[in-house]
């Protein structure tokens, strides 16, 4: 009996521990400007997008100089997150350009699927 319950504890709190996602503030940081910046966008309003983009650039920015804490693969999170800088940096510049809606539409979803790619990628 002892050794049923012994089992069922570790299992159980190995799956509490598998459960719980590796946290990052600098990413969730960024994840509060872009969520309010991009899903707009996918319903073709740009408003957002133009209000947020020198912010959303900004945010990035310093997640990428953040440390990366346990739980991500600093090997993959490093190019994503110079990408992601890049990408943010294309959407500030077409706001600042004047960019069509539909041009700073491509952008902002480029940002937004390399944000996904990091989120799929570097947790471990």
């Amino acid at each position: 009996m002892k050794k049923v319950i012994l089992i069922a504890f570790f299992l159980f709190a190995a799956s509490i521990g598998y459960a719980q996602k590796a946290e990052w503030k600098a990413m969730q940081d960024f994840h509060a400007v872009m969520s309010p910046t991009f899903h707009p966008a996918e319903k073709n309003n740009l408003k957002p997008t133009r209000a947020n983009a020198q912010k959303l650039l900004f945010v990035a920015q310093k997640w990428q100089k953040s440390t990366v804490p346990p739980g991500f693969n600093s090997v993959l999170a490093k190019p994503i997150l110079k990408k992601l800088v890049k990408d943010c940096s294309m959407v500030a510049q077409a706001v600042k350009a004047k960019k069509s809606d539909v041009e700073l539409k491509k952008l902002i979803t480029k940002a937004h699927d390399t944000f996904h790619e990091f989120a799929e990628k570097c947790r471990e």
